[in-house]
């Protein structure tokens, strides 16, 4: 059995509340001690969150700040499946608005990150992936995880492209070309990627070649002097 203690003052709780007897010291350092065990966050910072809560509005995270946070339950339609427990990455719009809520948002995270990817894909000469849009004028409009690009016409293909409808609908590798900050515009290219594999393919067939070889081809062009044979990014007379 718990042993009682006889001098507790009762009526003293009652009438300062379990925290009355703390003198401003004592307080000042176990509010520290609490806000220690809170996650320092910043406005406009890409952070995980766990779900704690889905209303049918909403869905509520724990990010470790000392509220959570709510995101548009219409920010998840991608991921159907979504329950409690699960992470997800989340942007910090607002510490606190006007009623003191946590406001945070998934759609600017992925867009933050699409950005993120963009740059790193130019400086570092990578492939990116992106989904064709519309077509607009000169080219065709790509997303990429929420972001818009450009794609010129003459950068879609080596050769002449026409039709530039086939492509709405496709998802294509590209590599980025261009950044423009100032308006947020993306130039991408499929081109490049074709000129490296055909590149790539010249040199495997350059490579094998030998003298009396028999190889076939796709006639190219004829002239008055003879056939031009495509063996693949070689062409050959």
């Amino acid at each position: 059995m718990a042993e009682l203690i006889d001098d507790f003052d009762w009526d003293n709780v009652g009438a300062n509340g379990f925290g009355g007897n703390y003198n401003a010291d004592q307080r000042a350092e176990l509010e520290k001690m609490y806000g220690d065990t809170l996650t320092t966050v910043q406005e406009e910072e890409v952070i995980k969150g766990t779900v704690v809560g889905i209303t049918d509005r909403d869905v509520i995270l724990n990010i470790g700040f000392k509220s959570d946070g709510l995101v548009p339950l219409s920010e998840f339609r991608d991921l159907p499946d979504l329950k409690v427990g699960d992470e997800v990455d989340v942007f910090i719009e607002d510490q606190e608005d006007a009623n003191g809520q946590l406001i945070l948002s998934r759609k600017k995270a992925k867009i933050k990150q699409a950005w993120n990817a963009i740059y790193a894909a130019l400086e570092n000469d990578t492939v990116l992936e992106g989904v064709v849009k519309r077509r607009t004028k000169g080219g065709l409009i790509m997303e990429m995880d929420g972001v818009e690009a450009f794609l010129p016409g003459s950068q879609i293909d080596v050769k002449p492209i026409r039709d530039f409808d086939i492509y709405v609908g496709r998802r294509m590798e590209v590599k980025v070309v261009k950044i423009n900050a100032a308006f947020d515009n993306v130039v991408v290219s499929h081109k490049v990627l074709i000129e490296k594999d055909l590149e790539q393919q010249r040199e495997a067939i350059l490579n094998n070649l030998e003298k009396g070889q028999i190889l076939e081809g796709n006639i190219k062009n004829m002239t008055n002097f003879g056939v031009f044979i495509d063996l693949g990014g070689v062409d050959g007379l």
